[in-house]
């Protein structure tokens, strides 16, 4: 069978991907500046876990098909990496907003560029190192490290971006021997139940209507996962992903009209910097393949 590759389509979805998540986002700045981070991310992981198995079990062969792999140990520690950089980087919307987090999280795919030769013995080019390097210069624009101002809190959405890079790199690793099937189930089978043994413990009662707010995190991060997988289920990845930086423009949007966020010009010349290096990485990984 002939995967279709309707690019209108695709791009269409990964913009309404990234608009969707951008909310889920906002959401969670909210939620997290009420409740834990870890109560807030495990009650998440309920539903995408049964988002997970919904799918799991129309699936041909049912659950145990979805299950089987022949190397669980990196599947779990996939679920593991991607559970706790969600709950970093939901603190960091706390401590610094959503501007300046996804200003520096931007920098993930370029991290997945620099380790994919280490990590998966792929061919990493000078001119991908130049970007990538570029890149680098973009981040030390936005965190300011010689600068007097410098506030150590920005490296959290540092952190959260290698530890998203690691969990992209292990997904393709996983799936020179599983499924996309197998893959998204141990990613939310994995992730709840880690979240729920450290979340359980930061259980505080929920007002009405906060609930509600509760109720559109977790059917935007089930939403947004399913405009994810039919991106990619109608278009090459290639020629969509550059469209996923636009979730910092919709993030930044958010955080300044709705939580009176300000953009500096640092941050704003070191994500336009960081931006132009990773659609010069998708742009030659185009070429290359």
């Amino acid at each position: 069978m002939t995967q279709s590759n309707n690019i209108p389509l695709g791009i269409t979805l990964m913009i309404a991907t990234t608009f969707v998540f951008s909310v889920q986002d906002g959401i969670s700045r909210h939620l997290a500046a009420e409740y834990n981070v870890m109560m807030i991310v495990m009650i998440r992981y309920w539903f995408f876990a049964a988002f997970v198995i919904a799918i799991a079990r129309r699936g041909a062969g049912g659950l145990r098909a979805a299950a089987r792999t022949s190397q669980p140990l990196v599947q779990i520690l996939r679920g593991l990496l991607l559970s706790l950089e969600i709950c970093v980087m939901v603190a960091s919307f706390t401590i610094l907003g959503l501007v300046e987090s996804h200003a520096v999280f931007t920098c993930y795919p370029l991290l997945v560029a620099a380790l994919s030769g280490p990590v998966l013995g792929e061919h990493v080019g000078w001119r991908r190192w130049a970007a990538i390097g570029v890149g680098f210069v973009g981040v030390l624009i936005i965190l300011q490290p010689g600068a007097s101002v410098f506030d150590v809190r920005a490296v959290i959405p540092l952190f959260a971006a290698a530890m998203f890079a690691v969990y992209g790199l292990l997904t393709r690793y996983v799936a020179r021997r599983d499924t996309t099937a197998t893959s998204f189930f141990w990613t939310g089978v994995t992730g709840s139940v880690a979240m729920t043994a450290l979340g359980v413990w930061f259980w505080v009662p929920m007002t009405g209507g906060d609930w509600i707010w509760m109720g559109c995190l977790c059917l935007t991060g089930v939403s947004g996962h399913w405009l994810l997988i039919r991106c990619y289920e109608v278009a090459e990845a290639s020629a969509v992903q550059p469209f996923a930086y636009l979730q910092l423009v919709f993030a930044a949007t958010i955080g300044i009209t709705v939580f009176g966020e300000t953009i500096s010009t640092n941050v704003a010349i070191g994500a336009a910097i960081i931006v132009a290096a990773g659609l010069f990485t998708f742009w030659r990984e185009r070429q290359q393949g």
